[in-house]
């Protein structure tokens, strides 16, 4: 299969702060391919953290039995320990996790278009011809106030919600592939949304792309 028969993908890997939830379905519909959300939102992230604290204490049984309950559960509370805990008995191993982020990835791995949020994507998909991987980044105190203006928080809401959904996606991207999600030479292109805002990131990345398929035919 050539790579002229495959069709254009993005794929936006989004730090907390950074506008990717906003960025990424305006840069699907400008560069007309469908969008494919993130599994791990930061209301998720949180959700999570917040249901794992409040089954503190009790018995296996009355916990979240649902295959994403056990693995958000998981990854919130690695977060909360900062690092990567042994892994819990009611959690499918590594590799079925694996399986269902590349299941959930495969018809744009065989060809089809797609803007992908997250789901490791640049590391799914570093080998698909004819894919521009991008990674949304800013210092922490910008993506503070970012955060803050665009979600309606104080400071201090938005700087809890940021721990928790950074730490979370990273122990994603690490336990499962082994890599740095911050690692630059997994895109193509690096972009601080914050000093552009959301309309302007959005030109920016559609001029590149275009850019980027028309040399990438």
């Amino acid at each position: 299969m050539g790579s002229s028969e495959f069709a254009p993908v993005v794929t936006v890997s989004a730090t907390y702060g950074t506008g990717g939830s906003a960025i990424a379905p305006r840069l699907a519909e400008a560069l007309d391919v469908p969008f494919l959300d993130r599994f791990l939102s930061a209301d998720l992230t949180q959700q999570a953290a917040a249901e794992v604290r409040s089954q503190e204490g009790l018995v296996d049984g009355e916990q979240s039995v649902t295959p994403a309950g056990r693995f958000l559960s998981y990854f919130a509370r690695a977060a909360a320990v900062g690092t990567i805990v042994a892994p819990d008995a009611r959690i499918e191993d590594d590799q079925t996790i694996r399986d269902q982020v590349s299941k959930g990835l495969a018809a744009v791995s065989g060809g089809e278009p797609a803007l992908v949020l997250g789901r490791a994507a640049a590391v799914v998909l570093a080998s698909r011809p004819r894919a521009l991987h991008v990674r949304l980044d800013a210092p922490l105190e910008r993506r503070l106030a970012f955060a803050a203006q665009f979600e309606s928080l104080d400071r201090e809401s938005a700087k809890r919600r940021q721990a928790e959904a950074d730490r979370v996606r990273t122990l994603f991207v690490k336990r499962l592939y082994r890599v740095d999600p911050a690692d630059p030479t997994l895109y193509h292109l690096l972009l601080d949304s914050t000093v552009l805002g959301i309309e302007r990131s959005v030109e920016v990345l559609a001029v590149a792309a275009r850019a980027f398929f028309e040399a990438n035919p």
